[in-house]
């Protein structure tokens, strides 16, 4: 059997036109609706000659954009002699067989066009099996080309694959790839699960944000991490952590991690988990947002919405406003703090504000960890070494009764652990309950 290969790539050379359908329920950006699939394009490496727009209370089963949307898509496309055509939407199987039986080039939505750039910058093993799994439950009721050994093919997407009769044996091979991406990624979770709880008792931070926010460039300013820095959407996908040191003493471990955008594709929230297990223990999130961008708003609920997908809603959070210097009216970053509770307003590149950011970060983690006295049985050695990870351990008494007595510093997340496996917890004196 030959090498598996899931979707295909892009081809850089392919003029394409962008469609976006502006439905009743959806958010779109007021000043230029296609802003963010034109720069999703760009970064994807297609030349786009043109572009139409659609609003409409309900989709159109066959086509998305009813028959005589098609026919001015169809004059379009001939005009500018275009070979793919983008949709700002999600894609049915059977809209995309209508429309491009109907247009005569290939059609694609924005879920692939993004599947596409992962795949692109994707570097380490880890990444890779993510992106293909993802793209292989995409293309799973589409059945699109994905095998190297079923046909050959020139560049681009929707060169029409086989024929049918290879539709089962497609079926089977995908969902038993799959199967065996999902074994992998799983092991892959669980290692880095238990890297991330392993660490020493140092707090941890990640950054999160929508996609070209300014994370990596901050990272690079708090860190001196030389992470690489582009101005396009999805710069970096993994997860990069560094030590910052705190001005005025102390230190963090500081997580750079994939950028989020509207409407990422649940696959790749999925697929993503393990390398967004630094988010997921973090002790604090600086939600980083382009204070710059007229849709901050918007960017912002996006964000939350992930994290909201990945059980992160509630993870204590700083907002911080990058870009500042590159804010056109003042008014940008006064309307964003009237709506969220003190947040700290930085220039990444500019290095303006860094100071107020660490002093907050300082501030938010001393409010999250305790110094406790902690009692438990010298036999309780699963207590015993959690403390020893996640603890900075001040004193240690042991007594006659084979009970030990540690004064210890540690994050009040920490808490839930040291009850649930038969620790005394007290502070001050007074004993902590859950």
């Amino acid at each position: 059997m030959g090498e598996l290969k899931s979707t295909e790539r892009l081809d850089r050379r392919e003029k394409t036109i962008l469609v976006g359908v502006l439905l009743s329920d959806g958010e779109y950006s007021h000043e230029d609706p296609l802003d963010e699939i034109r720069g999703l394009a760009k970064t994807a490496g297609l030349v786009v000659v043109g572009s139409m727009l659609q609003k409409r209370q309900h989709v159109d089963i066959a086509t998305y954009i009813g028959s005589g949307k098609v026919a001015e898509l169809k004059e379009l496309v001939e005009a500018h002699e275009a070979d793919l055509v983008v949709f700002d939407n999600d894609l049915g199987p059977a809209q995309t067989r209508n429309l491009e039986r109907i247009l005569g080039v290939k059609v694609i939505d924005r879920t692939e066009v993004i599947l596409d750039i992962f795949a692109t910058r994707a570097r380490t093993h880890e990444s890779h099996l993510q992106v293909e799994l993802a793209q292989l439950e995409y293309a799973m009721p589409r059945l699109k080309r994905m095998w190297t050994h079923l046909s050959r093919y020139k560049g681009g997407i929707g060169v029409r694959g086989p024929g049918e009769k290879q539709l089962e044996e497609d079926r089977r091979l995908v969902v038993h790839r799959i199967q065996d991406l999902k074994a992998k990624l799983g092991k892959v979770q669980a290692r880095k699960e238990r890297e991330v709880a392993g660490r020493s008792d140092t707090p941890s931070v990640s950054l999160v944000g929508y996609t070209n926010a300014g994370k990596s460039t901050l990272m690079n300013a708090l860190t001196d991490a030389g992470v690489f820095v582009e101005d396009k959407l999805f710069a970096t996908l993994d997860t990069r952590t560094r030590r910052w040191r705190l001005g005025g003493g102390g230190q963090v471990l500081l997580s750079d991690t994939v950028g989020f955008i509207r409407n990422l594709p649940h696959s790749l929230v999925a697929s993503f988990k393990a390398t967004l297990e630094e988010a997921r223990q973090a002790d604090l999130l600086l939600h980083v947002v382009d204070a710059s961008s007229p849709e901050a708003e918007m960017q912002i609920r996006a964000v939350k919405n992930v994290l909201e997908e990945l059980g992160l809603a509630d993870q204590p959070t700083i907002l911080v406003l990058n870009k500042a210097d590159r804010v056109p009216d003042r008014s940008f970053l006064d309307v964003l703090k009237a709506h969220h509770h003190d947040p700290i307003t930085i220039s990444a590149a500019q290095g303006d504000g860094i100071d107020r950011l660490e002093l907050a970060v300082r501030e938010s983690l001393h409010e999250r960890s305790l110094d406790a006295e902690i009692e438990t049985g010298v036999e309780n050695g699963r207590v015993l070494a959690y403390l020893a990870q996640h603890a900075q351990i001040l004193n240690r008494v042991y007594d006659e009764e084979d009970r030990v007595l540690l004064q210890c510093r540690l994050p009040r997340r920490c808490l839930e652990f040291l009850y649930e496996n038969g620790a005394d917890v007290r502070e001050n004196g007074q004993r902590l309950y859950a």
